[in-house]
């Protein structure tokens, strides 16, 4: 009963406060000269790092196993993968293009596995025989990032595009062969 309550309050606060960091990301990446705004919000996505990692251990805690058996926990790892991602280049600077991507892919991805369409699978349940393996940890984890960073070089490169055609820029050359 403690397990759940505490995994309901970290799952809204995360949820909050990556909704609360979105929104500063956005002021920030159209006005360039709030400055102090982009260093809250890093903090913040810190933060939210911090409370679905603690969700994610608390959920393994009750449950007895790893917290990828279903779709709500691989959606919640989805969105913690997200959230070390924009953590890594936390230290590098003009990161701002980055973390205006990543904040709303870990929004919509946290929304979706917490809205009401998902209730019934939020519950933790026994795992299945097959997925009873040493191996369960490994793979669905490194498959889980490895989704996370094609989704991010996928928003990248789209990103790139858009920026691309609106300021009527050649990133390519063309090369003419006679």
């Amino acid at each position: 009963m403690i397990f759940s309550t505490l995994e309901h309050i970290l799952t809204h606060i995360s949820f909050s406060i990556v909704s609360i960091v979105i929104t500063i990301y956005l002021i920030t990446f159209l006005v360039d000269e709030i400055i102090k705004l982009y260093d809250s919000s890093e903090k913040g996505m810190i933060m939210t790092f911090f409370c679905i990692t603690g969700l994610l251990v608390t959920r393994w805690i009750y449950s007895g196993h790893f917290p990828l058996s279903d779709l709500y926990e691989s959606l919640i790892f989805l969105s913690w993968s997200f959230s070390l991602i924009h953590i890594v280049p936390y230290f590098k600077k003009n990161q701002k293009l980055l973390s205006t991507i990543i904040g709303p892919s870990a929004i919509f991805i946290q929304g979706f596995a917490t809205s009401g369409l998902l209730t019934e699978i939020h519950e933790s349940t026994i795992l299945v025989p097959a997925l009873q393996s040493e191996w369960l940890i490994m793979h669905v984890s490194m498959m889980i990032l490895g989704y996370a960073a094609l989704l991010c070089g996928s928003l990248l490169s789209v990103a790139l595009l858009v920026i691309a055609i609106r300021k009527n820029r050649k990133f390519f050359f063309r090369v003419i062969i006679f």
